[in-house]
């Protein structure tokens, strides 16, 4: 079974960290997602939430 894809939709990279804000992967790891092997999209995600745990919220005062 494919891994399938962390896209939630709430497609936006962020200026500060260069992550989406929606699914936490980077610009790069966006465009070569097709073209990954399933062991590598599975080490993305795990960044990705590793990402999202370590990145604080953005404040509203930005």
């Amino acid at each position: 079974m494919p891994v399938k894809s962390p896209c939630n939709g709430t497609c936006l990279l962020d200026p500060r960290t260069g992550y989406c804000m929606g699914c936490y992967r980077t610009g790069d790891e966006i465009g070569s997602w097709m073209t990954m092997s399933d062991g590598t999209k599975k080490r993305v995600i795990a960044s990705a939430q590793k990402r999202k745990a370590n990145t604080p919220a953005k404040s509203h005062q930005d």
